[in-house]
């Protein structure tokens, strides 16, 4: 059986409509075989279409299967034989109060073999007989395997899909808990990055200000004081910057927050490293390129970066289009690719949460998933 018939044969055995078609397609072969193999007793031609009948309510209230299960019982009292419709709506009533847990399944295996006992023993003093042999018990035997084995498959149903819902919640929460990891470590990733570039700024500040009272001629005693100021006041600025870095970098090894950080005048040896290993990628650049803050060049660059990884690894082969856009007041990046795209819905990894958490840092947005043409589309907008 296929994968699709078979999710949509779960789904309609899910849809609320399912009980009702099923009771109603048993209660209707019960008629036919009553008006087809007539029995002679009144308790059998209520009995039957009763336990028929209720397993169209066993769904929103389960406990009215115990009905069609005794029901059965009482109609093959009744009879010497028990009919197709009947044997099939007490089956699927004793599934029933295992799926739905309606008492405990030893509990219902316990007192389907009790009622099987008392029809058994009905059927043995109706046929007159006065000797006792183990063969006089097979009815009963034949009976309780079949309710206890339909309770067991129902309590097991239950069991696996309460597994599956346990499992799938955990999947869940480790999901989001590796999500968490991910921008958290992306944050202090991007913390470090911001403090060599803020470090080098502060650095420069502090030594003009220190230079330019020495070569500054003529300088009052207060502007002395003043510059003497700016300059103690970037130290200190450049000493809590290293102190917040080194908070962030308590249980790290990551050494890469003192490394030079990639503009996107890096961009030329990122997309040639890219076709250095079979990928295809065009460069378009768009606007007139003008200064943007170092933090906005380097979270593109490293959004790109991201783009191509995503490329070399789902799509290797596929010709990748980055776009650079430069507008007023923002920085728009476009990275697409004419792979396959992805056959299931995108669940962000570790990068996907990092270049979104970049983004959002410098109050932009990113999206990432199928394009309008196939292929995997990445966008963003880091404003300035």
């Amino acid at each position: 059986m296929s994968k699709s018939l078979q999710q949509r044969l779960r789904g309609w055995i899910a849809s609320p409509s399912y009980p009702w078609i099923t009771g109603c397609a048993l209660t209707a072969s019960a008629a036919a075989e009553l008006v087809v193999v007539p029995r002679h007793s009144l308790a059998i031609a209520l009995a039957v279409p009763a336990s028929t009948a209720a397993l169209a309510w066993r769904r929103s209230h389960p406990a009215i299967a115990v009905l069609a299960v005794v029901a059965v019982l009482v109609s093959f009292a009744a009879g010497s034989d028990l009919s197709l419709a009947a044997a099939a709506s007490g089956l699927i009533g004793c599934y029933t109060l295992g799926r739905r847990r309606v008492a405990h399944p030893a509990v219902v295996a316990i007192a389907g073999s009790v009622l099987s006992l008392v029809v058994n023993q009905w059927h043995i003093a109706g046929r007159g007989w006065t000797s006792y042999s183990p063969s006089l018990f097979a009815e009963w035997f034949v009976l309780t395997v079949a309710i206890t084995a339909a309770v067991s498959m129902g309590d097991a149903v239950r069991a696996r899909e309460e597994t599956r819902r346990e499992r799938t919640a955990a999947q869940a929460r480790l999901i989001e808990l590796e999500r968490w990891q991910a921008a958290e470590a992306e944050r202090a990733a991007i913390a470090r990055e911001l403090h060599d570039v803020i470090a080098h700024s502060v650095a420069m500040i502090a030594v003009q200000a220190e230079s330019a009272t020495y070569t500054t001629p003529g300088l009052s005693p207060q502007a002395r004081e003043g510059f003497q100021q700016i300059a103690a006041s970037a130290r200190s600025s450049m000493a809590e910057l290293r102190r917040l870095l080194g908070v962030l970098r308590a249980g790290s090894d990551d050494k890469t927050g003192t490394a030079p950080q990639p503009t996107l005048d890096a961009l030329n040896d990122l997309i040639t490293q890219h076709r250095s290993v079979g990928g295809e990628v065009e460069l378009r650049i768009s606007g007139e390129r003008v200064a943007v803050p170092t933090s906005c060049e380097l979270s593109a660059y490293r959004i790109v970066q991201e783009g191509l990884t995503n490329a070399r690894r789902h799509a290797p082969g596929a010709h990748t289009v980055v776009e650079i856009g430069y507008c007023s007041d923002r920085l728009a990046v476009r990275i697409a690719d004419d792979g396959p795209g992805p056959v299931a819905p995108v669940h962000p990894g570790h990068g996907l949460v990092g270049i979104q958490e970049r983004a959002a840092l410098l109050g932009g947005k990113l999206t990432a998933g199928p394009g309008p043409d196939g292929g995997f589309l990445i966008e963003a907008e880091i404003p300035w």
